[in-house]
């Protein structure tokens, strides 16, 4: 894994890559570089069979403050050299939001101060968050004459289609118990030393799931309500019978019987 980045820095300890988004500066915003960035990091990671769970979050007490008016700013300076700057820097957020929605990991995120814009699309593509009380969570970009493009659809899925509209339509802020309620996040932290305690919680939980039945799995729920059911099912059928069968499920069964912990949870 390459770890010589300008925007993050990463961290690996007992299958568990730590990711930092990390311009500290600007509340992390999501520059061009930084999205290029997490797009190379996300690729590597997908055929890393030893990285169980993906942490990502921000330095300095934020998550993520949206996208960077600077790199705004230079598109403005591209469109007299034609083509549409604006355009490919919003749909390169679309493809690595879609990437880290779809990593076969676990991916945990950590929401802290701002959590606004692209911060909050990627709050909703995580499997798991852990939002401070105290944290900011928005979608601006209505009141900055924008729309959340890429973000709107997994906003929508993430929390219904009525509270999106009264996110998305109003560019309300609302702290992390509301995100907490309305499914954004799933736990509620009141203390650094809260966040700690429940991701370290959380990372000794999932260590006791099956790696490849995790990748499986995760795969299986992304596939839900884009094909038909009976396909999904018949397909969902022949991977549990390879499954059953397999070295994984073997030493699972084996240790339960044993009344010990699996291979992959010590």
């Amino acid at each position: 894994m390459e770890t010589n980045y300008d925007t993050l820095t990463l961290t690996e300890q007992d299958h568990v890559l730590h990711i930092t988004l990390n311009r500290p500066e600007s509340r992390n915003a999501m520059s061009l570089q930084m999205v290029l960035e997490l797009q190379t990091v996300f690729t590597q990671a997908a055929s890393r069979h030893d990285i169980r769970v993906i942490v990502l979050r921000g330095a300095n007490g934020h998550f993520c403050a949206g996208g960077d008016i600077k790199d705004m700013a230079n598109a403005r300076t591209q469109l007299a050299q034609g083509g549409n700057p604006f355009f490919d820097l919003n749909r390169q957020f679309g493809h690595l939001i879609t990437q880290a929605n779809q990593c076969p990991q676990l991916l945990i995120t950590v929401l802290e101060g701002a959590v606004l814009g692209g911060g909050f699309g990627l709050a909703c593509v995580s499997d798991i968050a852990i939002a401070r009380d105290d944290a900011q969570f928005g979608l601006p970009e209505t009141s900055l004459g924008v729309i959340p493009a890429q973000i709107a659809p997994f906003v929508v899925q993430r929390i219904g289609l009525t509270q999106a509209r009264r996110l998305a339509l109003l560019g309300l802020r609302i702290n992390g118990e509301e995100a907490v309620k309305l499914g954004i996040a799933h736990n509620l932290a009141r203390s650094a030393e809260d966040i700690d305690t429940q991701l370290n919680a959380l990372l000794a939980q999932a260590k006791k799931c099956a790696p490849h039945a995790n990748r499986l799995t995760k795969a299986l729920l992304h596939r839900v309500g884009h094909e038909p059911i009976n396909t999904l099912l018949d397909d969902a059928a022949r991977q549990f019978a390879a499954a059953v069968i397999s070295e994984e499920a073997q030493e699972g069964t084996i240790a339960f019987v044993q009344k010990r912990q699996p291979h992959w949870a010590k």
